[in-house]
Parts: structure tokens; sequence; C-alpha cells
């Protein structure tokens, strides 16, 4: 009786460990879906679609780029934290979903408890660009001229906790300048816009300016980094223009929802590994002004401890400027 009661855990416990050895082989057996918080044509969106063509070839399996704007970038999260956790939904997702904890009082998902995270995908500096006859010539005028018409000049950013809003906060208050701001659903459409000539000035990621400052079709001043980007050689940093300590850059990160297997995040993973290392999304990345992260970060451990780190740095920030959504 008793050998036999062992007999029995002994073949459950290596029927357990066998299933998710079969798990790992089996998966991807159907099309994934990548979740996008924004509108197509954004810098997420930009990732997203290199991102997803390439991990695709790996899983030998095609995923799908879905994009699920609105609401700041809150409303995808939420929907991917509450989707079947088999690997068959996923979340890509910029340094929002660090902010959104001290932006929203009644935020539908918890960022560190409610997902699986897969790995780091790239870090990305942005840049201030204007409509094309925008009159300030360089950063230093850039300054003067808003601060001297701040209730004439408009800000553009892709909604309330996105990264253009973000870094538009930080801005006003390093200059102690508020400016009337214009919220879009998405950078694409906000993009179109200062394209249009419809509002003057905003801040924006590489991915989704790079293209459109080299076509000469806006007028870039700076980027928020400590460094001048390579990708743009020319354009000076905030900080060489006299606006000390100011640096931003956004990072994207790859999740799943909160208890999908173990196997399955692991495959993920490896796809994201060998994805950064593809030659083709190292070239379209440096051409956006970015570049992946090293192999070491881009692992469920290093985007968790990166997650982590990011909420406390920019909760204390966000609260102390008063910004808050229902």
């Amino acid at each position: 009786m008793f050998d036999r009661f062992w007999g029995i855990l002994v073949s459950l416990v290596i029927a357990t460990l066998g299933g998710s050895q079969v798990l790992a082989q089996q998966y991807p057996t159907k099309v994934i879906t990548m979740v996008v918080p924004f509108s197509a044509g954004g810098p997420t969106d930009t990732v997203a679609r290199l991102l997803s063509h390439a991990m695709g070839a790996t899983l030998k399996q095609q995923i799908i780029v879905e994009n699920v704007a609105g609401a700041g970038g809150t409303i995808a999260p939420a929907r991917v934290a509450k989707a079947t956790p088999d690997g068959y939904t996923i979340l890509i997702h910029h340094i929002g979903m660090s902010t959104a904890p001290a932006l929203y009082r009644k935020l539908p998902y918890k960022p560190l408890e409610e997902f699986e995270p897969i790995g780091l995908i790239n870090e990305v500096p942005m840049t201030f660009v204007a409509r094309k006859d925008f009159p300030p010539k360089d950063p230093k005028e850039l300054i003067a001229y808003v601060k001297a018409n701040k209730d004439k000049v408009t800000y553009a950013n892709a909604g309330l906790g996105a990264a253009s809003h973000l870094c538009g906060m930080l801005f006003m208050s390093a200059i102690q300048t508020d400016l009337t701001t214009v919220p879009y659903k998405g950078t694409g459409p906000a993009m179109n816009d200062l394209l249009g000539g419809q509002v003057d000035f905003m801040c924006d990621q590489t991915t989704n300016t790079t293209s459109q400052i080299k076509a000469g079709k806006i007028k870039v001043y700076a980027v928020t980094t400590k460094t001048r980007v390579p990708s743009l050689p020319n354009v000076p940093t905030l900080q060489e223009s006299g606006l000390t300590n100011f640096e931003v850059s956004i990072w994207h990160g790859l999740y799943g929802p909160k208890g999908t297997p173990k196997p399955v995040i692991a495959t993920l993973t490896k796809a994201l590994q060998v994805a950064l290392k593809d030659a083709t999304v190292k070239r379209r990345f440096a051409e956006l002004g970015t570049e992946p992260v090293a192999e070491k970060r881009a692992t469920p451990d290093a985007l968790r401890s990166h997650l982590k780190s990011e909420i406390e740095k920019w909760g204390p920030i966000i609260k102390k400027a008063g910004v808050y959504a229902d």
C-alpha cells in the first residue's frame, strides 16, 4: 500500500515535469498576438513590428501586432493582464508601465504583480522637435520663446502617461513654465498634426522622429540624453544648451499575463534575445536612433528589476507635479 502510494506520487511528479518539457517543445502551435498600447505609426508600434517579425522567424509562428490605444496606454495592459496565460497574448510597453501607478488613482492592473516579464528590448533617446516654420533657431531660443509665449505655444503629446507627456511635463517643470498641451491618442496622430502645422512642438522618441528629421520635414532642437545620439550627431543635448540635470530615455519591455508557464516565458525570452541580435533589427534600430539591450538585460529578472526601480524613480516626481488621472 505504502509502496503503491509513493509510486503514484513519483509518477505524478514525473508527469508534471514531463508536461512542462512537452509544453516548451510544443509552444507555439498557433498565432501569437503582440498587443501595443498605442496607435499604429507611433514609436512603440514601430519597435513592435520589427520585433514581431524577427521573433516570429525564430518561433516559426506568426506574431501579429494589435494596436489597443487609449487612456494613456492603460487599456492594453489591462486587457493582457486578464488574457489567458498561455503565451499567445503578450504585451509590449514602454516607460509608461512604470509611470502609470503614480499617474492613475484607479489603475486597473498592477505592473509588478499581474504580469510575467519576458525581457527588456531597447532604450530610446527622445528629441525636441517642432513644425518646420517654428521661429526659434536653437535650444536656447526655444526655451526663451516658449517662456515668452506660454499662452500661445501648443505642445503635443500622445496622451496622459505617454512618453511624450512625461517628457513634456519634466520640460515644463525644468523651465518653470506651464504650456498649453494638446493630447492625442498616440504619437502617430500627434506627429501628423505637427507635420501639418496644427501644433507647435513636442518631445518624441527617435524611433518616431529620426526619419522626419533627416527628411527635413520637421525642425529638431535637442536630444534628451546626456550625450549626443550617433544617428543625429549634429543635434545638441539639452544639457549642452544650459538645461542641466534634464535626462529622459524611453525603454521598452515585453510581458505576458501572470501565470504564463515558465517554459513558455523561457521560449519567448530566447526568441527575443535572438531577435535583438538580428542584423536587420540592429540596422533598423540604429537608423531610428536606438539600439538593442545586451543579452543579459533581455531577461525576465532584468526587466522585473528595471521596472521596480523605474516605478520608485518616477513615482515621487509625478506625485510632486500633482498630475493625476481617475
